[in-house]
């Protein structure tokens, strides 16, 4: 009977080796990996949170300064009776190509 419980024993023992390594092994892939997903964001230009939030803000900020540039230049159209002209270019500097010359 000493012999089948030392036998016993012995496999529990063994078992209990297998199951430690294999959770071990476990947890270092899973480290591994998660080690690799911050690589490969990282590789890819992501942002965090506070940079995004940061040009949010920006972006927020150009969009009032844009819509108040706006207001800006119809007041001064209004004031100078009408659109004001030279805001736009045209291609081939605005001249007309005389035919009969």
């Amino acid at each position: 009977m000493q012999s089948e419980n030392k036998v016993f024993d012995d496999f529990v023992k063994m078992v209990n080796g297998f199951a430690g390594t294999f959770a071990g092994m476990g947890r270092e892939a899973e480290a591994s990996a998660r080690e690799k997903m911050r690589e490969w964001m990282g590789g890819d230009d992501f942002v965090g949170r506070d940079e995004f939030e940061a040009v949010k803000a920006m972006a927020a900020a150009a969009r009032d300064e844009n819509e108040a540039l706006k207001a800006r230049i119809a007041a001064l159209e209004v004031k100078v009776g009408g659109p004001i002209s030279g805001g736009t270019t045209k291609r081939g500097g605005g001249k007309k190509a005389n035919p009969g010359a």
